[in-house]
């Protein structure tokens, strides 16, 4: 007399939805990571130790050719500071981050800074990560 079951459990492993969720995850982080650009121009940073705050109200960023920019905007420098009184006057904690690239003079980051000092304005220098 045969006495076996119908029904046979197969020894293999199947791979097809492990790959399939792999994919998707992969998928989701490419998209959400294009998502987290800051808005920004694309300069060389200073190194430093520390982190970057994300909250952020405007970015002003000074370029090799010391041209200034609030938020991919150029301005004039002489205009620089009634266009950053324009833009944080409805804010109530103003914060700029102070974007300048490496090799700018020092004195065009102390020129931002004097504006914000004397505006009460709160400033964070950007950095590249060590």
């Amino acid at each position: 007399m045969d006495i076996r079951g119908r029904n046979k459990v197969s020894p293999e492993f199947s791979m097809s939805s492990m790959t399939d969720i792999v994919f998707l995850l992969l998928i989701f982080f490419m998209l959400t990571s294009t998502l987290v650009t800051a808005d920004a121009l694309d300069l060389v940073l200073p190194k430093a130790k520390g982190k970057t705050e994300h909250s952020q109200n405007l970015s002003v960023s000074i370029n090799k050719k010391l041209d200034y920019y609030i938020n991919k905007k150029k301005i004039e420098k002489a205009n620089l500071e009634t266009h950053l009184k324009a833009m944080l006057s409805q804010e109530k904690k103003p914060v700029i981050i102070l974007r300048v690239e490496e090799g700018v003079p020092i004195e065009n980051a102390v020129y931002v800074m004097d504006i914000a000092n004397r505006n009460n304005f709160k400033v964070i220098l950007a950095v590249r990560p060590k």
